[in-house]
């Protein structure tokens, strides 16, 4: 028979031509499939952008803000309760919804953009507890800049809540986290020390920051040491916050005592602190003591926790130390400090903030009772000094305090002062 018939035969056998149609709409199915799913691969590599932020990332929390306000119509939310305090003290409660785990949708700049917030059950943060979490954005088309955009915008909406803020930073394992919330900025007029002491440190701090053409024309490390000791009480702590205030800077607790921290994290620490911050050392002699005293106590040199003394030493000045950086500690004993903790390089300026000399008595009572006669001020600390002599300022306040309305009798009751 010939090929040609034997092709005419097939064709008319039905069996032949349903397993042959069968055939045929299952490859052409799978071609489809496969090219649906290299056609989608195409689409997403040259259509579409994609951007992850996790939550470590220093800028997710600012993104989670600016969806709350940008995806008013996202109906699945997580809520979200802060507290607020007012210049009278009252405390109120704030609720903020924002996206929750999941899909939404947003418009921005004419784009429309595919939110996806999703939580790791499996992954936890060891400091927090808190599941790990990310947001994918993505939008159509090749622009990169609409995410510089969008993260500007975030960054600038955050700022602008923060603004008449002061952010504090503690250090929660090798990271800076902030402590609890902004807090309202102290004017640096509301801490009195003598003799225009305040002035002169805020003016160093201010020809430091901008002056770092200085430092390297000259190869001088581009940092700055302050190192404020005196008797407890007498506005250290209250000086540095309000400084931060008025420099608009962020303030980085850090505890030497701390039994976790270590040579290489606190290396890491000042390495990453965050941008326009002052680090605060408080109470450095609780952490370390002169070798000197050292040698009457063997263990009392070695510090609460591992971190040792040339561990500090060579944070605060060494090959491997940071550079644009203020660091600020503070003590009530100078004279426990060894010399090569406080020696310039890294102590460059040493101010005693004393007890309340007449002129501070004067400007205290002044502040706390704007309506008296200057005589009254006068007679105040004069009566302060002659009956018992030089107070802290905590002491003075504490008086203070308890005649917020009556300076005759703030007078009257100096000597009130030695039982607080």
């Amino acid at each position: 028979m010939p090929f040609s018939d034997l092709l005419l035969s097939l064709q008319s056998n039905p069996y032949f031509g349903a397993g042959f149609g069968l055939i045929g709409v299952g490859t052409g199915l799978a071609v489809l499939r496969k090219s649906s799913q290299y056609g989608m691969v195409f689409f997403r590599r040259h259509f579409l952008i994609t951007l992850e932020v996790t939550s470590r990332d220093k800028s997710y929390h600012w993104l989670l803000q600016w969806i709350t306000a940008r995806g008013t119509r996202t109906q699945h939310l997580s809520v979200e309760t802060t507290f607020h305090q007012n210049e009278t003290g009252k405390v109120s409660t704030k609720f903020d919804f924002i996206p929750s785990p999941g899909t939404h949708f947003m418009y921005y700049k004419n784009t429309w953009i595919r939110v996806e917030r999703n939580r790791e059950k499996q992954m936890m943060d060891l400091q927090t507890g808190v599941p790990f979490e990310s947001v994918t954005l993505t939008a159509l088309g090749k622009r990169r800049q609409i995410y510089f955009d969008l993260l500007d915008e975030a960054r600038q909406m955050a700022l602008k809540a923060q603004e008449g803020m002061t952010v504090m930073y503690t250090a929660i394992g090798p990271e800076w986290r902030q402590f609890g919330y902004p807090r309202r900025k102290r004017p640096l007029t509301s801490v009195i020390l003598d003799d225009d002491l305040g002035e002169r440190i805020l003016t160093d701090v201010k020809e430091f920051i901008y002056n770092p053409k200085w430092y390297v024309d000259r190869g001088i490390p581009y940092r700055r040491g302050y190192l404020l000791y005196g008797p407890p009480g007498c506005g250290k702590s209250s000086f540095i916050t309000a400084l931060a205030g008025e420099l608009d800077y962020s303030i980085c607790v850090l505890n030497l005592s701390e039994r976790g921290l270590s040579d290489d994290r606190l290396n890491y620490l000042l390495s990453v602190a965050p941008q326009q911050s002052i680090i605060l050392l408080e109470d450095v002699d609780a952490a370390f003591v002169s070798r000197d005293l050292s040698l009457e106590n063997a263990t009392a040199y070695q510090g609460m926790g591992r971190l040792t003394f040339s561990g500090l030493l060579n944070a605060l000045d060494g090959v491997a130390s940071t550079e644009a950086r203020i660091v600020f500690m503070t003590t009530n004993h100078i004279d426990r400090l060894d010399p090569a903790l406080i020696r310039p390089g890294r102590v460059d300026r040493k101010e005693c903030i004393d007890l309340c000399s007449e002129f501070q008595l004067q400007q205290m009572f002044t502040r706390f009772y704007p309506d008296e006669p200057e005589h009254r001020a006068a007679e105040f600390a004069a009566k302060m000094l002659q009956e018992v002599g030089r107070v802290s300022a905590a002491h003075v306040q504490g008086l203070f305090m308890l005649r917020k309305d009556d300076a005759q009798a703030a007078i009257e009751d100096v000597a009130r002062i030695t039982k607080l």
